[in-house]
């Protein structure tokens, strides 16, 4: 499919405008140099509408869209819960996590873990951090990005992936985490319309021309079965998605790892200019992932219908349900067709922005600044820059032998973070809200989360350790167990919580001083806050009562 003429201009005008005003919010002040904070916190001035935007500008990536759809395709609004329950969390880390966050003064998740710690957790949860942003999560957004842009246009996986990587280091690295968020608000408007563009179409074509709201219509008539939230265990999906083990288990973890501890995520929160706006940015980046399933997944049982009634290629989306996304861009007419293109490439390169801006600074502030201090401000925002560069090109060189060959990239990613999300959530945890918790412990449960959650996938894959290996787990009746990771997930974070209580119990106090004082923390909301946090549940609520 090609993009016409007017199709082009919109694409041109959009990526235009985002590199000028990244232009225009990355300029000093004459006389004022770049510091440390301004790279890294944006000056700690971000409102509550930049960061909520922000938030989910960072979300939204080829791994919602691209993923999400796909999987909509296969299991349908199943998959929502991924959006859905991510609103309640956002409202808990807005109420109880970001005041501590803030009263520390941090800069980076592992700098609270140094605080609370020691240097030595710090030092290896930095690390691992650094790996999965640049392994995993860049990788997947390259790697997922680049698949729908080669069903639109053609243009062949690698270079796709190139153009995407060099148009975000190109706007983003000089300007830091203040260009980041502040062009994020103009990524969410074009991503939200262009979403609501490709729903729309694809609705119509469902009715016929009738409009979205009979498409809607005929998509529940017709294919009830996924309008389901909860899966019967019967169902393909329950392997994924285990009925209601979702609202009961690990999907949790997950969402608090990701929303809470994450650090591409939850540094916008950190450069804002209060706690109040902060909250206030995390409950309208909640009432905004309402909308997400919208845009990402009713399209994707949209093409499962198309695909019933011989509009579109099934055997082709059944073979490879990533790219349903792109098969229904091409359905979309000229001109809506640029905005809807623009929309996609708004999600890929704000979430490459934002996670290149994390990894910088993890590495800038929590590793090279430990080993050689006392450098002025303009060096290590020298060193982030360069950085965020560097992961790029290693995430471009990883992403196809890590993600080419999986069925479903978005449901491998969670696969890859339930290795560690137990033990991560365990941590901060307890070492928010349990003053006895101390730096022993804290190793203990993060070797386990890694070790546990091996040994469950081992019973679960026995053929993986190779003929011998799965000969010794059958000799001991283990030869195989079929566990949901998301229920893995939540049995694995319990025993976490355990080990890392009971190691805690027997060693020593922590050091003086380490333990957080809540007394101090302030953890009342606003009534804006409030009345948003209301209606969000509200709404939640009444979902998952039409749709169980």
């Amino acid at each position: 499919m090609a993009l016409e003429m007017i199709d082009l201009a919109i694409i041109a005008t959009y990526a235009v405008s985002l590199f000028l005003i990244a232009n225009l919010v990355s300029r000093e002040k004459p006389g004022h140099e770049k510091s440390a904070e301004d790279y890294f916190l944006a000056g700690k001035a971000l409102p509550w509408w930049a960061v909520g935007a922000s938030l989910i500008a960072a979300n939204i990536s080829a791994e919602q869209i691209i993923g999400q759809s796909g999987q909509g395709y296969v299991v349908g609004l199943a998959i929502a819960a991924y959006e859905w329950q991510a609103a309640i969390v956002l409202l808990i880390v807005a109420k109880y996590f970001l005041p501590v966050f803030l009263e520390r003064g941090i800069y980076t998740m592992p700098q609270f873990l140094e605080q609370r710690f020691g240097g030595s957790v710090k030092s290896i949860m930095a690390v691992f951090w650094i790996t999965l942003y640049t392994a995993v999560n860049l990788t997947a957004v390259l790697w997922l990005g680049a698949i729908a842009i080669n069903a639109v246009t053609g243009l062949a996986v690698w270079p796709a992936m190139a153009a995407l990587a060099a148009f975000a280091v190109v706007y983003s690295v000089y300007g830091g985490l203040k260009a980041v968020a502040l062009t994020d608000v103009i990524q969410v408007v074009v991503l939200i319309a262009g979403g609501l563009v490709i729903t729309w179409v694809s609705l119509s074509l469902v009715s016929d021309g009738a409009g979205p709201v009979a498409g809607f219509s005929t998509l529940l008539g017709e294919i009830p079965g996924h309008f389901n939230m909860i899966l019967a265990a019967d169902h393909p999906g329950y392997s994924n998605l285990p009925g209601i083990w979702t609202l009961l288990g690990g999907l949790w973890v997950l969402h608090f790892s990701y929303w809470g501890f994450n650090q591409y995520i939850i540094q916008r929160a950190l450069g804002s200019r209060s706690l109040a706006e902060a909250q206030k940015g995390l409950a309208f980046a909640a009432a905004l992932k309402l909308l997400v399933p919208v845009i990402v997944v009713v399209p994707g049982i949209a093409a499962l219908y198309l695909a019933q009634n011989g509009m579109l290629d099934g055997d082709r989306l059944s073979a490879q349900p990533d790219s349903t996304y792109g098969v229904l861009m091409t359905l979309v007419p000229a001109g809506f067709r640029g905005l809807v293109f623009a929309a996609l490439i708004a999600a890929i390169v704000s979430s490459l922005a934002s996670m290149m801006n994390s990894i910088s600074t993890i590495f800038t502030m929590d590793i090279y600044r430990s080993i050689r201090p006392n450098h002025p401000d303009r060096h290590y925002v020298a060193v982030g820059r360069v950085t965020a560069f560097t992961a790029m090109l290693i995430a471009l060189v990883l992403a196809q032998p890590f993600l080419g060959g999986f069925e479903s990239a978005f449901q491998t990613i969670q696969e890859y973070t339930g290795f560690v999300a137990p033990g991560v959530v365990a941590v901060f945890l307890l070492g928010l809200f349990w003053k006895r918790m101390n730096t022993a412990g804290a190793f203990a449960l993060l070797i386990s989360s890694v070790g546990l959650s091996f040994l469950f996938w081992l019973l679960a894959n026995p053929a993986a350790v190779g003929g011998a290996g799965a000969g010794v787990l059958g000799a001991m009746g283990l030869e195989e167990m079929a566990l949901p990771f998301v229920i893995r997930i939540w049995i694995v974070f319990l025993a976490c919580l355990l080990i890392g209580t009971a190691v805690s119990l027997i060693t020593g106090k922590p050091a003086a001083g380490r333990p957080i004082d809540l007394a101090v923390v302030g953890f009342a909301t606003g009534p804006v806050f409030n009345i948003a946090a209301a209606l969000i549940i509200f709404v939640l609520v009444s979902i998952y009562f039409v749709f169980w």
